[in-house]
């Protein structure tokens, strides 16, 4: 397969004399990192006795690793009045036409675009081949033109770029600026731009033939089997959040409690998680230390916890639950004896974390029978949601529920993330330590909840080496199992993070790594919401990478497709088999392509997923 592109036009005045450029055309197939091979000859016409000098110079070069490319570039537009015949043919034939001139001759432009261009226009009026018009040089001496319609000669030598905008717009073709020919305009910029049309070209060769050798199996009545991609890329689904209800059967079970609550005659109550209770209460913040009543500055927060509650550890309690080791449970007395008979229920509404304020009332009021009796509960109980140096927002209880979020704890708990406030377990990870809590980690992951509550070493030890990961993947873990949320490209270090801001395609490519360490880091701990999240992620990332960036990556896709059937992710193995058949002309020229029929080998289940239903 080849592609044939036709350069037309002079860029030799666009710079100055003592800092004169190779051409355009030379320039680009000398730096392009898709371009190989790049082989040259200077071409007469057939009466090259009358010009001293080349009509045209051929280019033949390989691209996307196999394909071959042929570019003529033909700076003489002479070409056109002393032999058509080859000019019109050179034109018929082209798939992309490049139109250059220098942006400080605008003598020669004008002559162009009165002259050549409406030929160019009427032989492409049957045809549709794209064109990129260039504009090549920083204008020299320009200044604004005379607004008289009478005067003419002082418009300027300079071709503005409104006139070049408007050139393009009789050609249907795509305006560019270069105004040096160095590696960003030349490279990213004009290169982007053509190699845009060129993969568009091949995709489109490409169809054209498919439907030949459909047209000649019809004719001959024989269609061999072959492997066909599915019509449609497969949808991802998502894995509806259940954070809620992670966290408020942690109540039910009873794993992992830190914090037992009595009445004052000594008789228990209710156990709790002091991580929970403080995640949503400054009032439990100042009860368990974690804030000093200076941190908290309000009054009213200062005298709910001394009126509702003491913390006595001289007295010995009868404890019926452990905690975690060599932490045993903190006894709370509640002093108020209305407040801790509902004490239950009230656990159980700042555990769902909805503020179903109506479901305390009622579950309140079936406890307490006297109305004045059930209003001071109530408010005691706002009294502890109460944010420091603020008015008491909760007033109007129905209100606030419906501006309110469903749940409380996703930013409530980011406080003590990653902090040694009230942690009871510590991850060793490649020379580091990171603190965490274990009543989050048994609420949200199954996996740390056999591991904290079964018969291994981690369920009394408070130090828990992790292997297997990166820190800043565990990190990210961790957090996820913290805030229900998680972007893998934030589990980078900020010293890594500012160098990649360098280089835009860097990032990407790093951001797409750690996704996939973090989901093989939640396949590993079995949390499949977050592998959706990961592999989602992945998706969004490939997904937005223009065709020549996936080109000249080193990611290996190849590599991501055996990383995510390795570790069970059908849904994305599935997709990115797909996606790497759909872009097959720049998938099939990376080294890592050879491993794909290894891959395949190992898969038989899944190829039944691209055997063409139709053909049944």
């Amino acid at each position: 397969m080849s592609i044939h592109i036709v350069a037309l036009g002079n860029e030799g005045d666009g710079f100055p004399e003592d800092n004169r450029q190779s051409g355009l055309i030379w320039t680009y197939l000398g730096r392009s990192a898709l371009v190989s091979e790049t082989e040259s000859s200077l071409l007469l016409n057939s009466d090259a006795s009358s010009i001293a000098y080349p009509v045209f110079t051929e280019y033949q070069a390989c691209v996307f690793g196999n394909v071959r490319l042929v570019v003529h570039d033909c700076p003489v537009w002479g070409i056109f009045d002393s032999d058509w015949y080859t000019s019109r043919n050179l034109i018929v034939g082209a798939d992309i036409i490049v139109i250059k001139y220098s942006v400080n001759d605008k003598s020669s432009f004008q002559e162009v675009k009165d002259s050549y261009i409406p030929v160019i226009k009427r032989t492409l009026s049957h045809c549709s081949v794209p064109v990129i018009i260039s504009a090549i040089g920083i204008r020299q001496n320009e200044e604004l033109p005379c607004t008289c319609p009478l005067c003419t000669s002082d418009r300027g030598n300079c071709v503005s770029a409104s006139e070049g905008i408007q050139l393009a717009k009789e050609l249907g073709a795509t305006y560019l600026e270069l105004h040096s020919l160095n590696d960003f305009y030349v490279g990213r910029y004009f290169g982007g731009v053509l190699e845009y049309f060129m993969i568009q070209t091949l995709n489109q060769k490409s169809s054209e033939k498919m439907k030949k050798r459909k047209k000649v199996s019809k004719c001959h009545g024989i269609r061999p089997p072959q492997l066909e991609q599915p019509e449609k890329m497969p949808v991802l689904k998502g894995e509806a959040s259940h954070y809620n209800s992670d966290l408020h059967n942690l109540l039910f079970c009873c794993q992992c409690v830190d914090v037992v609550f009595y009445t004052e005659d000594l008789k228990e109550v209710v156990e709790a998680h002091k991580i929970v209770l403080c995640s949503v209460s400054n009032v439990f913040m100042l009860l368990f230390n974690v804030k000093s009543p200076a941190d908290i500055q309000d009054s009213t927060v200062i005298r709910t916890a001394q009126d509702l509650f003491a913390v006595n550890n001289e007295i010995t309690f009868p404890v019926t639950s452990q905690g975690p080791p060599c932490n045993p449970p903190v006894r709370v007395i509640v002093k108020d004896s209305l407040f801790c008979s509902c004490l239950s229920d009230i656990l159980h509404f700042i555990y769902s974390g909805a503020f179903q304020w109506e479901e305390l009332e009622e579950d309140v009021k079936k406890k307490l029978k006297n109305p004045s009796d059930v209003l001071g509960v109530i408010e005691k109980v706002k009294c502890i949601l109460k944010t420091p140096g603020k008015m008491n927002c909760l007033k109007n209880c129905r209100s606030y529920q419906a501006k309110r979020p469903l749940w409380l704890y996703n930013t409530s708990l980011r406080f003590f993330f990653n902090t040694p406030m009230l942690a009871d377990v510590i991850f060793k990870i490649q020379g580091s330590t990171v603190p965490a809590h274990r009543a989050v980690l048994v609420a949200r992951c199954e996996v740390m909840a056999a591991m904290f509550n079964g018969n291994y070493l981690e369920a009394n030890s408070v130090l828990v080496p992790v292997y297997g990961v990166s820190k800043e993947t565990f990190l990210s873990f961790l957090e996820y199992l913290y805030t229900d949320s998680c972007c893998p490209a934030y589990g980078l270090e900020a010293s890594s993070w500012c160098l990649l801001q360098q280089f835009s395609f860097w990032i990407q490519r790093a951001s797409i790594l750690q996704a996939m360490s973090l989901l093989i880091c939640a396949e590993m701990y079995q949390v499949s919401r977050l592998q959706h999240i990961c592999e989602f992620y992945i998706i969004t990332q490939l997904q937005s990478m223009p065709s020549r960036e996936l080109a000249s990556t080193s990611l290996s896709v190849v590599g991501l497709l055996k990383k995510a059937k390795f570790h069970n992710s059908d849904c994305l193995s599935t997709w990115l088999l797909h996606f790497i058949a759909t872009n097959y002309l720049i998938f099939s020229q990376k080294p890592d392509f050879q491993d794909l029929s290894a891959i395949l080998l190992a898969w038989n289940a899944s190829l039944i997923l691209w055997l063409p239903s139709r053909h049944n």
